[in-house]
């Protein structure tokens, strides 16, 4: 009964944390920068994209450092609850944000992102302990399905605010739904903290933080230790940049390209968020039974159709079927990953592998890939050429993933830690 209760409050999470990450990455927020608080000005699109970056950096540069100490001090969950707590806090304060704002929004934002993105690091950890080896597939994917209901959920709710438009005449409503937001992650995130315990370890004769510097320094100088983690973290970083940009771009797309409204837009990310739900479920149930890898190809494989169908889009009708596959194929990726990672960690060392993971690999692609997107489009002038040049990230993610073997996983422990003594 322990553990379902700790496996609910553990879903519980994701469906609380997805809630910001459609609102305030993804969908409003940004329009919400770019149209009021920087009043439509050709800078806003600047700034935006620096205030992304400069919190995926931040995350990427201290989550192995962190994970290392968590792993060290036991104190997992209350790093995780530091992040979340900074994430909601900084969301909310969001909600005072307006015209004239713009550097104060952008610090915000780069708090508040910081602690979702940190957050997930320790959250992410959690998976190999509360899943066997057997279910960790299905139970990934039960985890992004519930952060799909979570979006889904919020988008409803906050639909009568968001209907009048993201513009300073309807900037009241909006604003108020960042408070909504954040009461949101916070109030489904509690059960998480209540029911999951932090580990319990003997105390070092050194500073954790110092020692957990010493360990993911010897960890990033030895990494070919792993030498099937290392090509996976690489394959991941290329199609998790095509990912993350597509999830980026996506309201710009149809908006700029297609000419969607923002009712149209809340109903096609609506559309997105069920059938990703449909592809978490039942990629993940796939995920036991053929493995991460065959499903991560699988769903690679997709996501080429996914850009192909998105170029070649010219009504709004057709660009609905195309977010129906996109959505399939993003709870079905992301969930085989982690999945993957999972395999591949060792134990002893699972925070501080999955701040690479998550940290480090995640973020730099989350930085490298909107950058390249518009520079691209820039040149260009246009976006579906753009568009196109994911389909390169795709395939060399899926050429570097199909040399990884999981025949043997890392689970139990590993070579990283031999011949050092931090006590």
């Amino acid at each position: 009964m322990k553990h379902k209760v700790q496996l609910f409050s553990w879903l519980l999470f994701d469906f609380a944390n997805t809630s910001f990450s459609v609102m305030m990455v993804t969908f409003a927020f940004p329009l919400y920068f770019k149209n009021v608080i920087c009043r439509g000005e050709p800078a806003g699109d600047a700034l935006w994209g620096a205030s992304l970056s400069v919190s995926m950096l931040i995350v990427a540069l201290v989550s192995p450092v962190l994970g290392a100490a968590a792993d060290f001090s036991g104190r997992r969950k209350r790093f995780l609850f530091a992040f979340t707590l900074l994430s909601i806090t900084a969301t909310a304060l969001l909600g005072f944000t307006g015209p004239g704002y713009a550097l104060l929004a952008a610090g915000l934002f780069i708090l508040a992102n910081t602690g979702f993105e940190g957050g997930l690091v320790f959250y992410d950890a959690y998976l190999p302990e509360i899943a066997s080896e057997r279910s960790i597939g299905r139970v990934s994917g039960y985890g992004f399905a519930m952060g799909y209901v979570g979006a889904l959920t919020i988008l409803l709710l906050l639909f009568p605010l968001l209907q009048g438009g993201i513009n300073p005449e309807n900037s009241p409503n909006v604003t108020l739904s960042f408070f909504l937001v954040a009461l949101f992650f916070a109030v489904f995130s509690a059960p998480v903290f209540l029911a999951l315990k932090d580990e319990k370890k003997k105390p070092v004769k050194t500073h954790y933080l110092g020692k957990s510097i010493r360990e993911v320094r010897y960890t990033i100088l030895h990494i070919m230790n792993y030498p099937d983690l290392a090509r996976f973290l690489l394959a991941f970083f290329f199609y998790n940049d095509a990912i993350l940009t597509v999830i980026a771009f996506s309201s710009i797309y149809a908006q700029n390209t297609l000419g969607f409204t923002t009712t149209e837009l809340i109903a096609f990310f609506m559309i997105v968020q069920t059938t990703a739900i449909l592809g978490s479920i039942v990629f993940g149930i796939l995920t036991d039974r053929i493995g991460p890898k065959r499903t991560i190809v699988l769903t690679l494989c997709i996501w080429c159709v996914v850009i192909t169908m998105a170029i070649l889009t010219k009504d709004k009708l057709f660009f609905y079927y195309t977010g129906l596959l996109a959505g399939l194929s993003m709870g079905s990726s992301q969930a085989a990953s982690r999945s993957m990672m999972a395999k591949l960690t060792p134990k002893k060392h699972v925070t501080e592998f999955f701040g690479f993971y998550d940290g480090t690999f995640g973020k730099a692609s989350a930085i490298a890939g909107p950058v390249i997107f518009g520079v691209i489009s820039a040149q260009a002038g246009d976006q579906r050429i753009a568009l196109a040049s994911l389909l390169f990230f795709f395939g060399i993610g899926l050429f570097l993933i199909l040399g990884v073997s999981t025949r043997q996983t890392h689970r139990s422990g590993g070579n990283v830690s031999d011949g050092r003594d931090y006590s």
